[in-house]
C-alpha cells in the first residue's frame, strides 16, 4: 500500500491509510555497527547509572575498552533519546506552540486503577538496528494498559498507544509524561484534554517523578530485551508482547504484596459486596 516512490510523502499517506507513521518501517540509512555496539553499552548503562551524563558515560566506556570522544557519545544518546536524570533549571526552549503542564503527582496519594496513567518511550536495541518501545502504564497497579513499537520517537505511536488504552480500560482521571515533544504536542495534549483528562509532566530531567515506568523499563530490558537479538521489527515486537503479557499476568511485584498486575488492577475494580 505504501509507495517510497510516490510524490506524495510517506507521512501523508500513512495518513490517508490511516496507520502510524512509525508502523512504516525503514531505516533510512543503516547505522554503522561499531555504533550499534556503543549504544547498546550506553542503553545498559543508562539504566544501572542514569544520572550520568555524556562526559561520565565516555569515560566508563573507554575504561571498558570503547574507544569514543565525548561529543560522539553526545550525539548517540540524542539519538537514542537518553539523557542524564537529575533536577536542573529547564532553560531549553520549548517547541513552538507546544504547552508544558505541572507535575500533579507530588504528594498525592494513588488508591486506585485508573486514577493516574504513566507514559514514556524507551530505546529498544535488536540485532542490526533499534526501534522505540513506548507503554502506557497504570500507577495503582503497574500494570501495562498498551504499548507500541517504533522506528522513530514520533507522536502518531504515542497516540495510538494512548487510544487503544482508553478503548480498551476507559481513561484515567491525570495522565502523566515527560516533557518530550511526543506528549507536548498539540496533537498529543488535545487529545487528552478532549477527553476531560488532567494533565502532569515530570519536572525536566526527574526520572524519580515517572519512576515505575522507569522500574518497567528496566524489569523489559534485563528480563526480555537483553536476553534477545531481534532480528526484525516483527520478531521485536511479537517478542517483547510476549514477555509484556507475561509482565501483566503472571510476573508477582513485591510492591503489589505479591499480586501480578492484573491481580492489583482487575481486583481493586471489583465492586464491594453489600452486607447481608
Amino acid at each position: 500500500m505504501i509507495d517510497r516512490q510516490h510524490d506524495l510523502p510517506l507521512s501523508r499517506q500513512a495518513k490517508v491509510l490511516r496507520i502510524s507513521r512509525g508502523s512504516v518501517y525503514y531505516l533510512p540509512r543503516a547505522v554503522p555497527a561499531a555504533d550499534l555496539a556503543l549504544m547498546r553499552r550506553i542503553d545498559a548503562l543508562h539504566l544501572e547509572y542514569p544520572f550520568a551524563g555524556s562526559r561520565m558515560l565516555q569515560g566508563l566506556l573507554n575504561a571498558e575498552g570503547h574507544v569514543t570522544g565525548r561529543l560522539h557519545v553526545a550525539t548517540l544518546m540524542r539519538r537514542m533519546g537518553v539523557e542524564a536524570l537529575y533536577r536542573r533549571p529547564n532553560t531549553s526552549k520549548r517547541a513552538p506552540g507546544h504547552a508544558v503542564f505541572p507535575y500533579l503527582l507530588r504528594k498525592l496519594p494513588v488508591t486506585r486503577p485508573n486514577q493516574v496513567w504513566a507514559m514514556d518511550i524507551t530505546y529498544i536495541p535488536m540485532a542490526r538496528g533499534f526501534v522505540y518501545l513506548t507503554a502506557v502504564v497504570d500507577w495503582f497497579s503497574r500494570k501495562v494498559l498498551a504499548w507500541r513499537l517504533s522506528i522513530t520517537m514520533d507522536t502518531a505511536f504515542c497516540i495510538e498507544a494512548v487510544e487503544d488504552a482508553m478503548a480498551r480500560f476507559g481513561k484515567p482521571e491525570i495522565f502523566n509524561t515527560d516533557q518530550g515533544s511526543q506528549f507536548t504536542s498539540r496533537e498529543f495534549t488535545g487529545l487528552l484534554i478532549a477527553a476531560d483528562i488532567r494533565i502532569s509532566m515530570d519536572g525536566k530531567g526527574a526520572w524519580r517523578d515517572n519512576v515505575f515506568v522507569e522500574r518497567l523499563w528496566k524489569s523489559v530490558k534485563y528480563e526480555e530485551v537483553y536476553l534477545r537479538a531481534y532480528a526484525s521489527v516483527s520478531e521485536a515486537r511479537a517478542s517483547i508482547g510476549r514477555y509484556l503479557d507475561f509482565f501483566n499476568t503472571r510476573r508477582p511485584h513485591q510492591g503489589l504484596g505479591r499480586q501480578t498486575p492484573d491481580q492489583a488492577y482487575f481486583n481493586a475494580l471489583l465492586p464491594i459486596p453489600a452486607a447481608a
